[in-house]
């Protein structure tokens, strides 16, 4: 009879253990480190000594809990940043506009800007001169931030080469206003 009991209460603690492991399995053992604790965050009681566990209303169900939700990964952002370049001719002079692409906008890749001026460089060569490097610098760095939907980011050639506070204090347009209507 001792036997019968002691054989039930090891085949209640194997059960139980597979119940902890199915749950762990369900669960992406998310909750199941090992923490030294029989019941590792289950929910589900595990009984340590030799004599039979009583029925607790967890262990009973067997039930596994609701999985963790886990965050979403952040998406990545990657090339190309830059969908065209084009130049048009506004009331303060010729100006090209830079059109990003939502990779462009969103991406927070530190290497990000300059693999972003070399596309800008490769849709047109002749935007490579230190003004406009300057605003598009400015551009990338503040203007996704201040006006992340802002169709266009407009540089040109005519303005001043300037320190990065004068920069950032003309709202990357120093010299002069930016265009109207922009």
């Amino acid at each position: 009879m001792r036997n019968t009991r002691r054989t039930e209460a090891v085949r209640r603690r194997v059960r139980v253990s597979v119940a902890i492991a199915a749950v762990c399995v369900v669960s992406g053992a998310a909750a199941c480190g090992d923490s030294g604790d029989d019941t590792a965050d289950t929910g589900l009681s595990v009984a340590t000594s030799s004599a039979a566990p009583a029925p607790t209303e967890s262990s009973a169900a067997l039930t596994p809990t609701e999985p963790p939700v886990e965050p979403s990964p952040a998406p990545v952002y990657k090339p190309p940043y830059i969908d065209h370049v084009q130049w048009v001719e506004t009331e303060v002079g010729p100006s090209l506009q830079i059109y990003p692409t939502v990779s462009g906008r969103n991406t927070s890749d530190p290497t990000a800007g300059d693999e972003a001026w070399s596309e800008v460089r490769k849709l047109d060569a002749s935007a490579d001169s230190p003004g406009m490097r300057a605003q598009f610098d400015c551009h990338w760095t503040f203007a996704r931030l201040v006006d992340p939907d802002k169709t266009s980011w407009n540089l040109e050639p005519r303005r001043p080469v300037v320190t990065t506070d004068e920069m950032i204090s003309a709202r990357c347009n120093p010299g002069f206003a930016e265009e109207p209507g922009n």
